[in-house]
């Protein structure tokens, strides 16, 4: 007989009854990577944005040219007050082909002479 008394198999129980909070915690983990990407990658469209303002180009061209083709679903510029620029970016769901929420960011340049 085992020295255990019967606890043969425990370790299977455990990790069978963890497997799902560990597969939760890790899409939970690359949820907020993903986020962190949206709102870096919106803070580069929108200064690109802002830049093609500045001189008298097209500021959504220039946005959807700084972002990768997920994000550029759903992208919006506006123009903000000063000169400046707001782009707002879903962010994408790991799990779901939808949106969680969306991130704004803001940049202005001064207008530049031509």
């Amino acid at each position: 007989m085992a020295a255990g008394g019967g606890e043969d198999g425990q370790a299977s129980v455990e990790m069978a009854a963890l497997l799902p909070l560990v597969v939760l915690l890790g899409a939970l983990l690359w949820q907020a990577v993903v986020a962190g990407q949206a709102l870096w990658l919106s803070g580069a469209a929108a200064r690109a944005a802002a830049r093609a303002a500045a001189v008298g180009g097209d500021a959504e061209a220039a946005a959807r040219g700084a972002l990768p083709p997920r994000l550029e679903q759903g992208l919006r510029v506006r123009a903000a007050g000063g000169g400046g620029v707001r782009v707002s970016v879903r962010v994408p769901s790991v799990l779901t082909s939808g949106s969680l929420t969306t991130v704004d960011s803001r940049a202005a340049f001064p207008r530049q002479a031509r």
